[in-house]
């Protein structure tokens, strides 16, 4: 069959059709237990009824108005986000790029507010931002930059979890005014950094008066543990933007600001035409009143440390095995070797999976998960690794 889609992805054979929580059946019916919660926007898994009923009854009323207006949904949203987060106000978009661009336009302005002319974010190797040019730049990952440059201007990298390497950076680049973090690189292979690590960079935003800017794409929306994975360390970013897991499958993305960084976006300098319409933010609202409800951050911790838990006592004497890491339901699994090719094993066993990084098998698994569930997860991708290494 002729494909009239672009080729930028290398699609799996297969077509899903239908879903429920954590499953996901194809167009011949066979089921599949589903680890990845498409790439952590599906946190409280497919088809939920509260989900379904919020789009139902917005697409009876109405979808869209464009930001010209107000909009109360939009604005309820932008209330429940800085009563969860801490932060002063939101500025809504379709995607977690386009979130981060609006970061980095804040932490612009920011730098020619202290009038340094060509204004440098400090981000991270190994990190992912997003695929727009500006986010594209502030990636670390020469492979998905290679053949778009020229790349912007203006970002300064140094190593993940390195606190001495951002101190020199700032003590040798007076241009700095802004770290973008995630506070768990997810594309970079799930590497969380050491426990103290982001309390140590606001340290250094403190004393040197930049703005600590957090992706949580990823990590946001319970994914963790907790709301946002800064709420760990217990501090509070001056920029912190969200997606992925906030619309459970409906595109939106979120910038939120405090402080200084929140009064820098003004009229005209932003805007997006379908960002924070009414659906959107219908079922964002419909997705953290269910996360409330359900008390899925707590079920975060205990599910996540349940699954580290099976992995290694199915995998801790292999030799191939490097390391089984997590915070909350984000979890790695790295082998001593890459190890692509699970994740065409798993799809065949009915598993879907993820590697990054060549050696680090990837699981976002539903917050919504059952125990019954985490078994199968467990013991499937546990055989598949077994046979894939000896």
């Amino acid at each position: 069959m002729t494909s009239h889609i672009m080729p930028t992805y290398g699609r799996l054979p297969v077509t899903f059709t239908k879903g429920e929580g954590a499953w996901l059946w194809d167009k011949d019916n066979k089921r599949y237990l589903d680890a990845l919660s498409g790439i952590a926007v599906c946190n409280l898994g497919h088809a939920h009824p509260a989900i379904h009923e919020t789009i139902c009854a917005q697409s009876r009323q109405l979808l869209h108005t464009s930001n010209l207006y107000h909009i109360a949904e939009q604005e309820q949203l932008a209330t429940k986000l800085c009563n969860l987060s801490g932060m002063d106000n939101v500025f809504f978009a379709n995607s977690g790029a386009e979130a981060n661009e609006a970061a980095i336009k804040i932490a612009r302005l920011y730098g020619h507010e202290k009038n340094i002319d060509s204004p440098a974010i400090l981000v991270m190797e190994q990190s992912f931002h997003g695929r727009t040019m500006a986010t594209l730049s502030a990636t670390g990952n020469p492979k998905v930059q290679a053949g778009f440059t020229p790349l912007l201007d203006g970002f300064v990298r140094v190593p993940f979890n390195d606190i001495a390497a951002i101190e020199s950076a700032i003590e040798t680049r007076p241009d700095i005014v802004a770290i973008l973090v995630e506070p768990i690189q997810g594309e970079g292979g799930v590497n969380i950094p050491d426990a103290d690590y982001l309390n140590n960079i606001r340290a250094l935003c403190n004393q040197h008066e930049l703005l600590m800017m957090l992706d949580e794409v990823q990590t946001g929306m319970a994914r963790t543990g907790a709301w946002f994975a800064f709420q760990h360390n217990a501090i509070t970013p001056d920029v912190c933007t969200l997606a992925k897991a906030l619309g459970n499958g409906v595109p939106i993305g979120a910038c939120m600001a405090k402080g200084k960084a929140a009064t820098l976006l003004t009229a005209g300098k932003h805007g997006s035409t379908f960002g924070g319409n009414l659906l959107a933010c219908s079922v964002a609202l419909t997705v953290i009143n269910t996360i409330e409800t359900e008390n899925l951050c707590r079920q975060a911790i205990v599910k996540g440390a349940t699954l580290k838990q099976g992995f290694l006592s199915r995998l801790s004497t292999n030799s191939h095995l490097v390391e089984v890491r997590n915070k909350g339901m984000m979890i790695g699994i790295e082998l001593d070797q890459p190890c692509t090719e699970l994740v065409a094993l798993a799809l065949t066993a009915g598993l879907l999976i993820n590697v990054t990084g060549d050696t680090s098998i990837r699981l976002l698994p539903p917050l919504v998960i059952t125990e019954a569930q985490m078994t199968l997860l467990v013991d499937t991708l546990s055989a598949l690794i077994v046979d894939f290494v000896s």
